[in-house]
Order: C-alpha cells, then structure tokens, then sequence
C-alpha cells in the first residue's frame, strides 16, 4: 500500500516549508470542507491538516472534527500523527515532555462525537480496548532519540470540552481516576479516525502542569512559550518517523469491523 501520512497540527506545528510539490486541497465531505496541504517528503505523500485553521482561529469545542478525518481518509491518508499541547497531571511528565498517549478518557460535553449516528449502518459498537494505533506508536517511540525530547510510551489522556482551562477540584478528579495528561482535541478525533479504519496516534507535548498542581495561574501564553521552544523537536520526532516508516502496515487498525465506508 502507498505510504501516505496525514499530520493533524495542532499549535504550532504546521509548517508548509517542510514539504515538497505542495499543493492546498480544498476537499468536500458530508460534514462541510476541510482544508489539507499536500507534498512530499523524502519520497512519501504527507497531507498536513492544520487543527485550528491557518490562524488558529477556531476553538477546540468548534473544531469540525469528522469533515477533517473524512477528508483525510478521502484523499488517501491510511496513517494519521496528530500532536497535541497538553496540562499535566502527572509529576513524571513534566513541562518539555512528550507523552505517546495510549489511553483515553472522554469529559466532553456537546461535540459530535461518532459518524455513525443516522441509523443507515445499523448499531455499531467500535472496539477502543486499543485507541491508538500500536505500530504507529512504536515508530515514534524507535525515533524518537534525535529528536532530543524526553518521550514516554504510555499516558491517560482527558479530553475536555474547553475552552476554559480545568479547576483544580476537576484536575484533582481527573488524577483520581488515572489520567496523566488534560487536553481539549483529542477526542472525538481518535474515535472517528477508528471508526474510518485509520491507522493514528498523537504526539502529545506537555507545556505546563495542570490548574492546582501548577504554583501559578496558567495562560495560553504559557502553552505558546513552551510550544516555541519545543516546537522543531516535535517536527524532528514526526518527520523523522515518517522518513523511516515502513510500506507494510502490520496492525488491525484498518480492519475494524463496521468500519464506516468513505
């Protein structure tokens, strides 16, 4: 199978320089347009798929999260790297960290959250013992070391609805129930890209310590300074996996049963 890799930015990480032949694709889906640019690298096809748009205009909680995914399946994509800034909850993934999530758990409230809604597939029930995908996961994980960032291979990830930050009484209940890390895109974006039979996984890159474990009051600004200075390592780990990533896909993702058909 064609090797062609979709990278869903999130702040700061797009950067168009990186590919070559770039073209932007203005792609149709049931659920509205989806802006993707297009190029290569190092002889492999990447689409890159600016989260919150060029500007970083649109809110975590108004993110048209199943016109990205369908879009991305629709022009090829069979593997998705997404990164995402991230409160920790957790002492031993400090501010500078990057965190291979591989568990999740959903606190949003009001997003649309599944492309399987009107009834047409019948009931489906999609299998997350696995949320993110094993092999794409190991690729980051084997590249990790030029990339000069501290990388841990597990993580609980709490997804919130924002865009407000957490409370600490929140924050000390997410902790309870073994969350490691608190962002607010993650989710439905792991949970369609499944439902699609898209291989996926996320980059996450902590920036701060979460709402009462943190000594300060947080800001964007915060998330923002910490991106700036993280953000070439975070293009190294994902552009140097893909560099590296193998033809042969080896995992199951693209066999969910039921999958939704694009």
């Amino acid at each position: 199978m064609e090797i062609r890799v979709g990278v869903i930015g999130g702040t700061g990480v797009y950067d168009p320089k990186i590919l070559e032949d770039l073209r932007e694709i203005d792609v149709d889906t049931p659920y509205g347009k989806a802006l993707i640019y297009q190029g290569s690298f190092q002889g492999k096809e990447v689409c890159f798929l600016p989260r919150h748009g060029m500007t970083h205009g649109v809110p975590p909680h108004k993110i048209n999260y199943r016109a990205n995914i369908w879009a991305l399946k629709k022009v090829g994509v069979n593997r998705i790297i997404s990164t995402a800034a991230v409160g920790s909850l957790n002492e031993e993934m400090p501010p500078g960290s990057a965190v291979l999530i591989d568990q999740f758990i959903d606190f949003t409230k009001q997003r649309a959250l599944t492309f399987f809604e009107d009834g047409q597939e019948g009931v489906v029930h999609t299998d997350f013992t696995e949320p993110y995908c094993p092999e794409v996961r190991k690729h980051l994980l084997e590249n990790s070391a030029p990339s000069g960032l501290k990388v841990l291979d597990y993580g609980t990830y709490v997804c919130t609805e924002g865009p407000r930050f957490e409370t600490p009484a929140e924050i000390k209940m997410f902790r309870s129930w073994g969350g490691d890390v608190v962002g607010m895109t993650n989710v439905p974006e792991v949970v369609l890209a499944r439902e699609v039979g898209l291989c996926y996984a996320t980059v996450t890159l902590v920036t701060n310590y979460a709402a009462g474990i943190s000594k300060s009051i947080l800001t964007h600004e915060e998330v923002l300074q910490m991106m700036a200075e993280n953000i070439d390592k975070v293009k190294q780990l994902i552009m140097g996996t893909i560099a590296k990533m193998p033809k042969e896909v080896q995992c199951n993702c693209e066999k969910t049963p039921g999958k939704m058909v694009v």
